[in-house]
């Protein structure tokens, strides 16, 4: 029988963390508090995280951290895009770390969870014990143009078609820039509409199968504001990275940390080639290719893979 989610389980701590003038972040605590630290890195950027996310872990064996990166989720302000880069949160989890007391921890994410997942391990290595990461996305110039400019597209053409409706056809040659004009202007009907079309788009291409609960939270206005504005801003910024490739160039001094990668062969969001590549620069990484998923962490062939990885590295 293929593993499958464990049971809810509710947080034994709850709490905010300041973390700048302007911020603060939403965090919490479930499991064993003397097991295994964990920390959960979602996606996004902008997504927040879910009580979903506690269940890829035994509780009885881990001690499981999740947070709300900047701007969205329960962490303050909401959208806001100041003081919001990639190295920010990765000082955050730092910080995050710190007041926990925990020395080194494991740590877990997809899509662009990966990315920052990635980030804060070739930054403190020393902080890191196991990567467990899913549908890799290293925020490379190629892979954006991909999901944003003509790639997946291809795939989804219904979708797309929707995407684009809302933007000039003299501007559809930077689909990502002219979506920036809208989501940081004065217009705040404009803006909503464009976060919505922003998050639907996205929300119609995770899974290999269509899900209307997910196109439901997708379409919400609180969440699409978050998750749109953060994702461009970051997209836009191309991750805040020195170079474009940064995670792949630097993904040998990876080397001697153990990680799973894994990965829907039919992802659209992020596809197969940049785990390909990843897994071939990281010495000792194991690649788990799901043949019948696309991108979303809960697909039945990711969530078991995902809870081999995490229960392998609990023993």
């Amino acid at each position: 029988m293929r593993p499958s989610l464990y049971p809810p389980v509710e947080p034994f701590q709850r709490g905010r963390l300041q973390v700048s003038p302007i911020h603060d972040i939403y965090f919490e605590v479930s499991g064993n508090p003397k097991g295994k630290p964990v920390v959960v890195c979602h996606g996004g950027p902008g997504g927040g995280s879910t009580p979903s996310m506690r269940r890829f872990f035994n509780p009885s064996r881990y001690q499981i951290v999740l947070f709300d990166q900047r701007g969205c989720g329960r962490s303050t302000p909401h959208a806001e895009l100041r003081e919001n880069t990639t190295w920010d949160l990765v000082a955050d989890m730092e910080a995050l770390r710190g007041k926990l007391g925990i020395e080194k921890w494991q740590i877990f994410g997809g899509s662009w969870g990966s990315t920052l997942a990635l980030t804060y391990a070739l930054t403190h290595p020393e902080r890191v014990t196991e990567l467990v990461l899913r549908g890799i996305f290293t925020l490379r110039h190629e892979e954006l143009l991909w999901f944003y400019q003509e790639g997946a597209s291809w795939v989804y053409p219904e979708a797309w078609e929707k995407f684009v409706e809302i933007i000039p056809e003299n501007e559809r040659d930077d689909m990502m820039g002219a979506y920036r004009k809208r989501l940081i202007g004065d217009d705040d009907a404009a803006k909503i509409e464009a976060a919505k079309a922003w998050s639907v788009w996205e929300g119609s291409t995770v899974s290999l199968l269509p899900d209307p609960a997910r196109m439901e939270s997708f379409s919400a206005d609180r969440f699409a504001l978050a998750f749109a504005r953060i994702e461009n801003h970051y997209f836009t910024e191309e991750g805040f990275f020195e170079k474009n490739g940064w995670i792949i160039d630097q993904a040998p001094k990876l080397a001697g940390l153990p990680g799973t990668i894994v990965q829907g062969r039919y992802d659209v969001v992020t596809p197969m080639k940049s785990a390909w590549e990843l897994h071939q620069r990281w010495p000792g990484s194991q690649l788990k290719v799901v043949t019948d998923a696309g991108h979303a962490a809960s697909e039945p062939g990711i969530i078991a893979e995902l809870i081999k990885a995490t229960d392998r590295y609990a023993s």
